[in-house]
Parts: C-alpha cells; structure tokens; sequence
C-alpha cells in the first residue's frame, strides 16, 4: 500500500476540475450538461460513507477522488513530491484491529481540509473557509 504526498495547490487544483460521478441537479440544470461536464473533466468526484477503524459507520462522509488524463499526468511526472511504502504499517494496524485493540491503534489526528480556494471548495460542495 503506498501513500502519495502531493501539494496543497495543486491538490486545490484537482478538487476545481472535479466533477460528481453522479447528477447533482444544484450544480448542473440538466443530465446532459453533467454528461457533457463528466466527458470533459479529467476528475471525478465521489462522497462515500467514512468508517470507524472498527468498521462502524461515522457520520462524516470521505471523499474519493479519481484522476485520469492530463491531471493523472501531471500526477504522475510533475507533481508528486513523494511515495510512501506503508504496507507494514496498514498490516500492524489491521493486526491490531482484527485482535480488538482499537485504543492501541496509531490514528493520525485529522482535520477538515477547507480549500483557501472559493472556486476549488465550492466544486466540491464545502462551505470556504471563513
């Protein structure tokens, strides 16, 4: 399993060019103005359930990002900053969940990820950052 570490800019970037995988009628008037968006975006965008590490549903959703393209390019040659090998790491914790010792899992401390960008937050569906 590999963690990919990217900018926050061009993080930023990708979540401007998403579009929703599936219709959302307050962004787009019509199906076909969505289909069109789909087509021509090199990002999709896809909110799925989050879940605790014992596999209880949360209440926050997580979002899914797939890149393909010109965006994926660029990924892959101009903007990737580093490549991090965490295999060991998810099969200790997933040791650790599978024995029922979830206080002793090492969980990173989170925080709500608000675009600077009006443009960038606004693609994806989050308030701006105030």
């Amino acid at each position: 399993m590999l963690a990919l570490r990217i900018g926050r800019p061009f993080f930023d970037e990708i979540l401007r060019s998403a579009v929703p995988s599936s219709f959302d009628r307050s962004r787009f008037a019509t199906k076909e103005v969505w289909s069109h968006a789909v087509a021509r975006s090199d990002v999709r965008l896809q909110w799925d359930p989050d879940h605790h590490p014992s596999g209880a549903p949360e209440a926050r959703r997580a979002i899914q990002l797939g890149l393909r393209g010109a965006m994926l390019r660029r990924l892959g040659t101009t903007e990737l900053l580093e490549v991090i090998d965490v295999s060991e790491f998810v099969i200790r914790e997933r040791q650790q969940v599978r024995a029922g010792n979830l206080a002793e899992l090492q969980i990173p401390e989170e925080t709500v990820y608000r675009p600077a960008d009006a443009e960038a937050a606004s693609a994806v569906g989050l308030d701006v950052a105030t």
